[in-house]
C-alpha cells in the first residue's frame, strides 16, 4: 500500500528573483508528482505539499541542501491519500499577508519573539504572568484554540496590526503567541515588540508541532488546515469539542467551505444541516446559480488561475 505524507513548512529567507524561482519550483514539484500550494516571495517560502513518502523525502532533502532553506522545520503528517488535487506555486509580495512591508517594523530574519519548543510552551502557558495569544482568524480559532487563549476578531491576518491597541493592557505580561505552523507568529511577535511589548514568545512549529511533541494537551477542538482535510486532531490527552453548527447550534467539529463559490465562507456545520442546506451557510447561498455540488466534504478544488501572472493594478489595492 502506497504511503503518503503531507508537509507543512515555511522559511523566512531572502530569495532573489522570486518570480523566476516560483516558476522553476513549480516544475521541480511537478517532477516529483507532488500536489499542494506554495507561496513564494522575496522574503521566503510558505508551503503545504503532499505526495508519496519517497517524493516528500526528496523534496525535503533538496530544500535542506540549499543554504537559503537549510533551517526549514518540516511538519510531517502521514495521510491516507494526497491532501491536494493539484500543484500550485505562486509568487506574491509576502508569504503571509500582513500589509506591513517596512523591514524596519517587520523583519523575521532579524527580530521576532523568543521561540519556545512545545514542551517549554506547555510548561509556561498556565502561569499567572502569562497570556496566550491566538493570532489566527475567526474561523480558525472558532474551531479550536488553547484553553484560556485570548482571541481577536479578525477575518484575515492582515487585520492583526489594527488590533494591537486592544492588547495594550497586557504589556506587563509575558505574551505567548501561537498559530497553525508558526509562520504568522514570526510577524505577529515582531509587531508586538515594535509596539512596545517587551516579553514576547512564540510557539515554535505552531499547533501542529505541539500536537506531535506535547500530545496537544489543553488545545480544545480541532486545528484548521489549508488543504482538503480542512481540520486535523491535535489533542491526544484531554480532547474536547468547542465548535457548534453555524445553522442549528449543535456541537460539531466539522469545518466546511460554503458551496456558493461567491461566498466560500469557512464555517462549522453538522452533517444534518449539511444535507439540508446542501453545504451552504444560508438559503440565499443554497439558491445561488453558481452553487457547487456538495459531496459531504465541504472541500472544493479552486478554479485554476494563471501561474505567476501579476494582478492588474486595480486589484492590488486589496
Amino acid at each position: 500500500m502506497t504511503k503518503y505524507n503531507t508537509l507543512l513548512y515555511y522559511c523566512y529567507s531572502t530569495i532573489a528573483d522570486a518570480e523566476q524561482f516560483a516558476t522553476d519550483h513549480l516544475k521541480f514539484c511537478k517532477s516529483l508528482n507532488l500536489v499542494g500550494r506554495i507561496i513564494v516571495a522575496e522574503e521566503g517560502l510558505n508551503g503545504t505539499v503532499s505526495g508519496t513518502a519517497e517524493s516528500c523525502n526528496t523534496y525535503m532533502d533538496t530544500l535542506h541542501a540549499d543554504p537559503r532553506f537549510a533551517r526549514v522545520d518540516f511538519k510531517v503528517d502521514e495521510v491516507g491519500e494526497p491532501s491536494f488535487v493539484k500543484m500550485h506555486v505562486r509568487y506574491k509580495s509576502e508569504i503571509v499577508h500582513s500589509g506591513l512591508r517596512d523591514p524596519h517594523i517587520i523583519n523575521p530574519e532579524k527580530k521576532t519573539g523568543k521561540h519556545l519548543d512545545p514542551k517549554d510552551f506547555m510548561a509556561m502557558k498556565d502561569r499567572d504572568d502569562v497570556v496566550i495569544l491566538d493570532v489566527r482568524s475567526n474561523y480558525e480559532h472558532s474551531l479550536g484554540k488553547f484553553k484560556n487563549a485570548v482571541t481577536l476578531d479578525i477575518e484575515n491576518f492582515r487585520d492583526f496590526p489594527a488590533k494591537i491597541n486592544e492588547l495594550a493592557q497586557l504589556k506587563d505580561k509575558k505574551i505567548l503567541t501561537y498559530c497553525t505552523g508558526g509562520i504568522k507568529c514570526e510577524k505577529a511577535s515582531a509587531l508586538l515588540l515594535h509596539e512596545g511589548f517587551t516579553d514576547v514568545y512564540q510557539l515554535h512549529g505552531g499547533i501542529i508541532k505541539y500536537g506531535k511533541e506535547a500530545g496537544g494537551q489543553d488545545f480544545e477542538g480541532k486545528c484548521y488546515v489549508f488543504d482538503n482535510r480542512l481540520s486535523v486532531d491535535v489533542n491526544q490527552v484531554n480532547p474536547v469539542v468547542i465548535s457548534t453548527c453555524y445553522n442549528c447550534g449543535k456541537i460539531t467539529d466539522k469545518m466546511i467551505n460554503c458551496a456558493n463559490p461567491e461566498c466560500n465562507e469557512h464555517f462549522t456545520q453538522c452533517d444534518e444541516c449539511g444535507t439540508a442546506m446542501d453545504g451552504c451557510c444560508s438559503d440565499d447561498c443554497k439558491a445561488h446559480p453558481r452553487k457547487r455540488v456538495y459531496d459531504g466534504t465541504g472541500y472544493y478544488v479552486k478554479v485554476p488561475q494563471p501561474v505567476n501572472v501579476k494582478k492588474a493594478k486595480v486589484q492590488l489595492a486589496d
